[in-house]
């Protein structure tokens, strides 16, 4: 585990993220609230572009936790068949339907315990809805983030809680709201877990990753 940078080094990874992508945007598609979570929680163990794949034709009909229960779990099976373990997630996102509906009056809940207390909805998945419709400067920690924080020493930690900790202590507030965007874009694209792409990456003369590619 590489040591924790210096604030001086961690403002100019962020603001050199910051050049490079002044906005950074997640990559499951959705149209409201609900839809993003339900893109989340079936992200689980699946990528973005296979979960997106499977709910373009759902969301496009089922866009509320009422139409989600009035498809039925049968019925949002099929959509996402091919999505990894998709019958647990199924029961879990019709679960969630109806409790959002019993209820939070059909609204998704804005407050990280709130989320967590629904069915397949756990710390990382609640963090990115806060962050991404709530714009609450929450750190959603996944493989590439942990990857990211620890190879570089943005962010380490022996798990994902402290990676959490390290990024919401040593970022700088004005990079706090897209952190984990960068980082996962980061990981995702060029910090990637084999062979990372170093010769492009526009953090590596910060990075303290020893055994740096060309």
């Amino acid at each position: 585990m590489a040591r924790q940078l210096a604030y001086h080094e961690i403002h100019e990874v962020f603001a050199r993220f910051q050049a490079v992508e002044p906005e950074p945007k997640g990559e499951l598609e959705h149209v409201n609230a609900f839809t993003l979570l339900v893109a989340v929680a079936l992200s689980a163990q699946a990528t973005d572009a296979g979960v997106n794949k499977a709910t373009r034709a759902l969301f496009a009909v089922v866009d509320t936790p009422e139409k989600m229960l009035a498809l039925g779990e049968e019925g949002l099976t099929e959509h996402i068949r091919t999505i990894g373990l998709y019958r647990q997630k199924a029961r879990n996102v019709i679960r969630l339907s109806q409790i959002l509906v019993e209820s939070y009056g059909g609204e998704v809940p804005s407050s990280r315990a709130a989320l967590q207390s629904l069915p397949g909805v756990g710390r990382k998945t609640a963090n990115v809805v806060l962050s991404m419709w709530f714009h609450h400067p929450a750190q959603a920690v996944d493989t590439h983030v942990f990857r990211v924080g620890n190879r570089t020493g943005i962010a380490p930690g022996r798990d994902v809680d402290q990676v959490e900790r390290a990024i919401e202590d040593h970022v700088p507030a004005p990079f706090q709201k897209h952190a984990h965007h960068w980082l996962i874009l980061h990981g995702r694209y060029i910090c990637v877990a084999r062979k990372p792409k170093c010769g492009i990456c526009p953090i590596r003369d910060l990075c303290l990753y020893e055994e740096k590619t060309l």
